[in-house]
């Protein structure tokens, strides 16, 4: 009965007309409007506070300010004692009631995100942090250790909870005394001028004893740890690298990065970066090489080692009888491509680009040019019917860079960096 009471009364409540605010300036901190209801401006309130929260704004002085502004516009209109003396009478309703009763902004981002949002902690006062995060580490690599596997054996430091005290910092059977300066809260309360007309409160981690609420005296500490109650351990740890990972591909050490008291130890994180190769390119599990005939195998065939593998292995391939190859023609051996990550007796394909190497000028020189001539195919005539007109222009060897170098009206391609009118950037080659 008592419930269906309460409800008739929220019922009431929500139907009951709204008095429209005097002043509106706290509705718009928060970017809403004065009508809103309760959860519209929780909700916009957890928005703006995420957006702005100092400790994602680090290098934003103003930050503070604005999450300060926003928590104590949010503890006046939560409130509905508050909300309705703002809206009846201004800033001037709110003198004198001693401050707004709302909610910390800590303790209401803790009550929605849990310990690990902005470094709050529900289960004690203060901003203490929520044990370590994981440690990413990046690590080079190269395609033969992606397409072979490697073990890696490394050395490791880390932070380690204190063997001596148990991470207690104290010793013996020391026991460490409230802080004095926040009282055991492990932080204290700032007051800052928001408006001329308002102030904003909000929560500091106490500088005196870091959050804890307590200290010890000099001569409690831990001798081993100094108080700090962690210490720095060395660690042998060994990652595998498995045939067929990826550029990028994370390897976890679950547990191997640093300790903190009454926390689990954080993870080490190993981010694979792939050297480019001199010879082979890789995309998915296919890769590409590029291997140079002579005239001869293009003109009569091969059959030799064709491709050195990333294992050492010599690819043998032979081309079929009678098949002329062309510049830039290609072929696919199947199967020789990258091992399948965790498939591994799958493979993806190996492409070759096949080059045609032209003899050079000592090799014309050892050849009888009037026997060799006939063999080959025929020379190109001119084209019929003839131009009206022709012209004799030199035989000059160049470099294909020199090409668009100078513009008819004296441009360069410096004066394109430049960005001068009229001209723009160099257009991107697109492969087909």
């Amino acid at each position: 009965m008592k419930r269906k009471s309460r409800h008739r009364r929220q019922l009431f409540f929500f139907l009951e007309p709204r008095q429209m605010a005097v002043e509106t300036e706290l509705y718009d901190v928060l970017g809403v409007s004065p009508d809103a209801s309760e959860a519209e401006i929780r909700k916009a309130y957890m928005k703006k506070a995420k957006e702005h929260h100092p400790d994602k704004n680090i290098n934003n002085p103003e930050a503070n300010e604005k999450f300060q502004e926003m928590a104590a516009a949010y503890e006046i209109l939560n409130d509905p004692q508050t909300r309705e003396a703002y809206d009846t009478r201004g800033m001037d309703g709110l003198r004198g009631r001693g401050g707004s009763p709302g909610m910390d902004p800590a303790d209401l981002f803790a009550q929605f995100f849990g310990a690990s949002m902005f470094g709050f902690d529900p289960a004690g006062p203060g901003m203490r942090r929520q044990g370590k995060g994981a440690e990413e580490i990046q690590h080079d690599v190269t395609l033969e250790d992606l397409y072979n596997g490697k073990s890696v054996k490394m050395n490791m430091e880390r932070e380690a909870v204190c063997a001596q005290c148990h991470g207690s910092g104290a010793r013996g059977n020391a026991k460490p005394k409230p802080c004095a300066t926040c009282e055991g809260k492990g932080f204290t309360i700032v007051l800052t001028q928001v408006s001329p007309s308002r102030m904003g409160s909000s929560r500091v981690q106490c500088h005196s004893c870091l959050g804890t609420g307590e200290k010890l005296k000099e001569k409690d500490r831990c001798k081993k740890c100094k108080g700090e109650k962690t210490v720095t351990e060395k660690k042998r740890h060994e990652i595998f690298i498995e045939k067929g990972m990826t550029d990028r591909q994370r390897i976890v050490l679950a547990g191997a990065g640093d300790e903190e008291p009454g926390y689990p130890a954080g993870d080490v994180v190993f981010v694979l970066r792939a050297k480019p190769h001199h010879s082979f390119e890789r995309s998915g599990n296919d890769l590409l090489t590029h291997v140079t005939i002579t005239l001869s195998e293009a003109l009569f065939g091969f059959s030799r080692i064709l491709v050195t593998h990333l294992d050492g292995r010599g690819i043998e391939v032979t081309s079929p009888p009678g098949k002329i190859i062309k510049a830039d023609d290609s072929i696919v051996l199947r199967g020789e491509g990258m091992p399948i990550y965790k498939r591994l007796n799958e493979k993806g394909d190996l492409y070759v680009i096949l080059s045609i190497e032209m003899p050079d000028q000592e090799w014309l020189k050892t050849v009888d040019r009037k026997a060799l001539e006939p063999l080959l195919p025929p020379k190109r005539s001119n084209p019929e019917p003839l131009p009206e007109i022709v012209v004799e222009a030199d035989y000059e060897e160049s470099d294909i860079v020199d090409f668009g170098g100078d513009d008819e009206d004296g441009w360069t391609d410096e004066d394109d960096e430049e960005g001068y009118p009229g001209m723009g950037p160099e257009p991107e080659c697109r492969q087909q």
